[in-house]
Formats: C-alpha cells, structure tokens, sequence
C-alpha cells in the first residue's frame, strides 16, 4: 500500500534502525519505545491485521513467530530474563497503523496491566 508507512519502512523510503531483516520480515526499533528493548517486527508483505493472514501466509506467519522473533529476543539480549509480545488488533485493540506488527518488549519487568 503506497500510503502505508510500514510499508515505506520495509521499502526503505523512511530510515529506521533495524534490528533484523530477510527476504520476508524486517524488525525496527520503536520511536517511542515502552520499554528498554521495544522492536517492531513486521512482514515485508502488505497484511492489515493479524484478521489479515490467510491460508497462503501460514509459512510467513510460522517464520515470524518459530524463527525471527526468537533470534531477535536472543539477539537483544531477553530470551533468558524474558519479554512481552504484544498485537493489536483493530480500533478496540489500539491497532494505530494498519500493517500487521509485533511488539517485541523487554528489558525490565513487564507488569499487568500494563502501565
């Protein structure tokens, strides 16, 4: 989508400090980070929402959460103490770009509710 702003970022049209990257995914540090360690990963693939995938993402969807989230939690350094994956989804779920992104937050001790 050509006024996605992820979608620029996978692109390379807007500069971003990226933590991770292959042919299907691309990981960012968040500009208003919540935690110490806070990195969005999004597919390279234009997908709205988690209610987005279908059938034919299910290997996408296996590599981001089998494969590339694991390497970039033992990459920043909280595989071992631990972290917060979270996806919002929708208006109800404070889905404020409409790409699918994962938060990946650590760092510190996450507490619930969030706060």
């Amino acid at each position: 989508m050509s006024d996605c702003i992820f979608c620029k970022i996978a692109q390379k049209e807007i500069p971003s400090t990226v933590v991770y990257e292959d042919e299907q995914v691309v990981a960012f540090r968040d500009l208003q980070p919540q935690a110490p360690e806070h990195v969005l990963v999004i597919p390279k693939k234009h997908v709205e929402s988690v209610l987005g995938l279908q059938q034919e993402d299910k290997d996408l969807a296996a590599h981001i959460l089998v494969d590339v989230l694991p390497e970039i939690a033992k990459q920043l350094g909280v595989d071992a103490s631990g972290f917060r994956l979270v996806v919002n989804t929708g208006k109800d779920g404070q889905q404020t770009v409409k790409h699918l992104h994962f938060h990946l937050l650590g760092g510190r001790s996450m507490q619930w509710p969030p706060g």
